[in-house]
């Protein structure tokens, strides 16, 4: 009888501790879960140059944002859209990708350019670009990527990408998610709305406006836009719709030209009324 009653008390005893330790675990599990990963931005950059020849010099600057909450590999490969192969998207993998991307940069000049620089006048080429934070409300987080370069000729390149995306679905937004409104339409009130904000191009009899440097007939809508709480913006680098000379064009479209074909969700999170 004595040795039943301590079995049974061992046992008691057991399931005792078995017990607490499932009730410990649980605790920590909810309290793991109920803490996310804080959004935070971090950047790499790299900036270097390169004596190809006593003809040439050729630099290279590029940064890039880091993002250590976001872990969807298809969001962050839409993200780095411009960077190709990227595997590791931690600060020190992007560092790395910079790095090498420098490295086949010059490489590159240097086999291309090769047949000509002997005895070329000095020159300095450069290639630039960078990604830049531009907002993150309602969970639409604004990337607008910037790039420029020189490699000869007349005058430099460079052109502009906006991106948005929406960080509750984990995807770049599309203007299928915002607007309804036909394409024909919409491209009619780019055309009306060009001359809306002003490129900054003055010639010596005066301010040249957007539509006189035209070179399309119609304005396309492309995926190339952002947003605030007035408008919706389309980007156009140069020679997209104007000459080089008007620089780059940024149209915008209010909100209540767009009203009645608003998407539900984007009015309700952007609060549009």
């Amino acid at each position: 009888m004595k040795n039943t009653i301590a079995v049974l008390a061992v046992s008691s005893l057991l399931a005792f501790s078995a017990c607490k330790k499932t009730e410990n675990t649980a605790v920590a599990d909810k309290t793991e879960a109920s803490q996310p990963e804080k959004f935070t931005v971090d950047s790499v950059k790299v900036s270097d140059s390169s004596k190809i020849a006593d003809s040439l010099t050729v630099s290279f600057t590029s940064k890039l944002l880091v993002f250590p909450a976001l872990k969807d590999r298809k969001l962050l490969d839409s993200i780095y859209f411009q960077n190709k192969g990227i595997k590791d998207f931690s600060k020190n993998g992007l560092q790395a990708y910079l790095e090498s991307d420098k490295n086949k940069y010059f490489k590159s000049v240097k086999n291309d350019s090769k047949d000509w620089i002997s005895g070329s006048y000095a020159q300095d080429w450069y290639t630039n670009s960078h990604m830049n934070l531009v907002s993150n409300e309602n969970d639409y987080m604004h990337i607008s990527y910037l790039w420029s370069s020189y490699e000869g000729g007349a005058h430099d390149n460079y052109g502009f990408s906006e991106r948005v995306f929406d960080l509750k679905k984990n995807k770049k937004l599309e203007l299928k998610d915002i607007t309804s409104m036909p394409k024909a339409k919409l491209e009619s009130i780019l055309m009306k709305n060009i001359n809306t904000i002003h490129s900054g191009t003055s010639d010596n009899e005066g301010d040249v406006k957007n539509s006189d440097m035209l070179l399309v007939e119609v304005i396309p809508a492309t995926d190339n836009f952002y947003f605030d709480q007035k408008n919706l913006y389309f980007h156009y680098s140069p020679y997209e719709i104007t000459a080089f000379a008007a620089g780059d064009i940024v149209i915008p479209v209010s909100w209540e030209e767009l009203k009645g074909t608003l998407n539900t969700e984007f009015k309700e999170r952007m609060k549009i009324k």
